[in-house]
């Protein structure tokens, strides 16, 4: 017997000597960041500054040591895209004393096919085992809102060393746009008095979280922040409730599962006097031997306040008695199927607010935009776990150089044909990429970025307003097929008022979408863009464009004959500060349009999307159908009305653009519109934030006490439509939160919540 162990413990050791590495790690990496030190290292292993991942040796110093390494952005820095960095972890388990704290603009990425483990030491100290936004001082290091393109994803987070009883944060997550976590578990003690906390999270303009784990604790998560998706998060066994939100505008939980708990989601925060919680959205949801799933503190007797607003769809409930409980006393059973109930304010076209607090009416989902049973379609980033390193084409290697100034134009589209012909993935190493004419991409391309590589559309060809051109064209109009792209950005270099950065073509075969995951605009703003504040530096009061600062005709277009896209992750945004500069200085760029969807079938999926400061709209949709969003967000322009929305970029006919029809409007009408839906059908839209902040630069208009009249209108439907459904619709700033054909079917101030104003229900009929 004894024999037959050692030869299957020796087989066993041969297998894992043999175990091929995940391809992230095997893979060469070239990664070049131009305004970094000399020899700088953009991917860096953790075991090559001395982390053991033995689970004996204390790993922190040296992994501290691996995320700092080059004169990164820390303690005391504003923010910064020229270093940017990959820590990597092979599998392994690694003794964690105090913080990690990653510098700005990382990621921190473990094998995915072994994700490694963080454990922490008994006597573990600081606010999370990662913390990505450290209390140097009272304050946190970087603005919250201004955290940028961090990331952490395939790590196992393990406290169970630390005493139940002693506080421990698996993560400290204060972030905003382009962050991301994924395929993260955290283990935590389940003994009496736990008081640990997965993850805890302040504050931030977010943002996504997909594929958590949470076991055991006091509280899974304890969320803050203005606006969120969550989707596949599974809590279990939390001592004193899954979710604690602490305070929000809007928040959307998409599959979501709970199981034994006392309490699934406690929204409760301020209690009904004073209600923190501004709305939360939970669908494809299950609760299982949970005492009470939801409980909120939304006050009937306040019919102008919609505080603590909440929808709950296709939610299944299991040896679950209380689905909604307000102060105690249940508002809505639990067992079964919670087909549809809201609380908060309804609208349809003529009528409302009406206050309602109760089973609804649940949206009638077309079979083109689900996924399994009743679900709606999801999909997970792509990490390429089969494959290895021989499996891609790097660019790099194909010729691109990525310093910004040489044309890298032929050398992209060499690696993306031959990578396609060879059933390869294209792998973007790190680098800002010059592309000076139209990069093809065919049905069958897969690109994977090194930590958001950018592809800047520059020189002549891209430069004329009145001949807009696209950088990267998807397909050709009506081509089958699909693509996969994830994790890169797109923008111009100087001043490019004709380019189109994204056009997607393509009509994806039926339940097999293309996925654009992390996938980002960026325009103007950060080191290389010549659009920064040495060329565009606000000017409030003058309504003069800058010519250098014309820089985009538009972010993305879905062209009518195209259709089957899951964008997930995604932000398309019109630079309004430097990042580079030391004080994050605001600047004045123009693009036209953010995206636009004009698709006559569908079907499109946008989870966790946002578009923000194109001069004419940032969401259209235009005579299309099946379109299912999770948390639209945008932002109107700082500059506007000076100029106003119709300029520097005219009003072009053939891609249905607004035109401001302003007689007998008040106020500053013509402002972007942040969602723009044209003679459409089959719209489900669960969340939508539009923000208007300004009004040239000043910032005295987006209160309740100055009468949120930054701009008059920021939601506008026009033209024949039919099944428009729009839950937890939020507006800062706007006068009218919907206007429909020159009509204002919903003001701010019958919908005032925590500080934005939100409608709960909105449906066309």
């Amino acid at each position: 017997m004894r024999s037959f162990i050692h030869i299957l413990l020796a087989f066993a050791s041969f297998i894992f000597a043999v175990r091929a590495e995940w391809w992230l790690q095997d893979i060469a990496h070239q990664g070049l960041a131009p305004s970094a030190e000399s020899g700088y290292a953009v991917f860096r292993n953790v075991q090559d500054y001395g982390a053991k991942g033995d689970g004996v040796t204390d790993d922190t110093a040296a992994i501290n040591a691996a995320i700092t390494a080059g004169s990164r952005c820390g303690q005391g820095c504003d923010s910064t895209t020229a270093t940017p960095a990959i820590v990597y972890f092979p599998s392994g388990t690694y003794l964690i004393s105090s913080s990690l704290l990653p510098d700005y603009f990382t990621q921190i990425i473990g094998d995915a096919t072994d994700p490694p483990t963080l454990k922490a030491s008994a006597g573990m100290t600081g606010f999370g085992l990662i913390d990505a936004n450290p209390y140097y001082s009272s304050d946190l290091n970087w603005v919250s809102t201004n955290v940028f393109y961090t990331s952490v994803r395939n790590l196992i987070i393990d406290t169970t060393n630390v005493a139940a009883t002693t506080a421990c944060t698996g993560i400290h997550w204060p972030v905003s746009q382009a962050t991301s976590l994924q395929n993260v578990v955290f283990n935590m003690p389940t003994t009496a008095g736990v008081v640990h906390v997965g993850i805890f999270m302040e504050s931030g303009s977010g943002g996504f979280i997909s594929d958590v784990t949470f076991n055991g604790g006091a509280y899974g998560a304890q969320f803050g922040n203005q606006q969120y998706t969550m989707r596949n998060l599974e809590f279990n066994n939390q001592a004193t409730a899954a979710i604690q939100m602490l305070w929000d505008w809007d928040w959307t939980f998409i599959n979501l599962t709970v199981n034994n708990v006392p309490l699934g989601i406690d929204m409760s925060a301020g209690g009904s006097s004073d209600q923190e919680v501004g709305s939360v959205i939970v669908i494809d949801s299950t609760f299982s031997s949970v005492d009470v799933a939801i409980k909120t503190a939304y006050d009937t007797a306040s019919t102008s306040v919609t505080n603590g607003s909440l929808v709950l769809e296709n939610v299944v409930l299991t040896n679950s008695p209380v689905a909604v409980q307000d102060d105690e006393d249940t508002v809505l059973a639990g067992g079964g199927t919670v087909s549809a109930f809201v609380q908060g304010h309804t609208y349809t076209l003529t009528s409302g607010p009406t206050d309602t607090m109760g089973t609804v009416t649940a949206n009638s989902r077309p079979a083109a935009l689900l996924g399994s049973g009743s679900n709606y379609y999801t999909q997970s980033k792509p990490q390429y776990e089969t494959l290895t390193s021989a499996d891609f084409v790097s660019v790099r290697t194909s010729g691109a150089v990525g310093n910004g100034v040489a044309d890298d134009t032929a050398a992209i589209q060499s690696a993306i044909n031959s990578a396609v012909a060879a059933g390869k993935v294209v792998f973007i190493d790190y680098g800002l990429y010059r592309i000076t004419s139209t990069i093809s991409i065919p049905p069958g391309t897969k690109i994977v970025g090194e930590t958001f590589p950018v592809l800047m559309a520059a020189g002549a060809y891209f430069e004329d307003i009145n001949t807009p051109q696209v950088m990267l064209q998807i397909g050709t109009a009506g081509e089958a097929g699909t693509v996969a792209l994830s994790d890169i950005i797109v923008s111009t270099q100087g001043a490019m008022a004709g380019a189109i950065l994204i056009e997607y073509n393509l009509k994806a075969p039926a339940g097999t979408p293309s996925g654009f995951w992390d996938v980002h605009a960026r325009i103007g703003g950060f080191d290389g863009s010549q659009l920064q504040v040495a060329q565009c530096l606000k000017d409030p009061g003058s309504s003069t464009v800058v010519a250098a600062c014309i820089a985009a005709y538009m972010a993305l277009h879905a062209t009518a004959q195209s259709g089957g896209l899951y964008l997930e992750n995604t932000w398309f945004w019109a630079a309004d500060h430097d990042i580079d500069d030391a004080s994050d200085t605001q600047i004045t760029v123009y693009s036209g349009r953010g995206m636009f969807i004009e698709s006559t079938t569908g079907p499109f999926w946008l989870v966790g999307t946002a578009v923000e400061h194109h001069v004419l709209y940032q969401y259209q949709f235009a005579d299309t159908t099946n379109i299912f969003a999770s948390q639209l967000q945008t932002e109107t322009p700082y500059f506007q009305p000076l100029p106003n929305a119709l300029v520097p970029f005219t009003a072009n006919a053939t891609l249905q653009d607004p035109t401001f029809d302003c007689d007998g409007v008040s106020g500053n009408c013509d402002e972007a519109w942040g969602l723009r839906i044209l003679s459409s059908s089959d719209i489900f839209i669960y969340g939508a934030n539009h923000y208007s902040w300004f009004n040239n630069y000043e910032q005295d208009c987006s209160t309740f006490a100055t009468n949120e009249n930054c701009q008059a209108r920021i939601i506008r439907l026009q033209g024949t439509l039919s099944n428009i459904n729009m839950y937890s619709v939020n507006t800062i700033g706007s006068t009218s939160m919907i206007d429909n054909d020159g009509t204002e079917v919903a003001s701010w101030a019958d919908n005032k919540g925590v500080y934005q104003s939100n409608i709960i229900s909105f449906k066309s009929g």
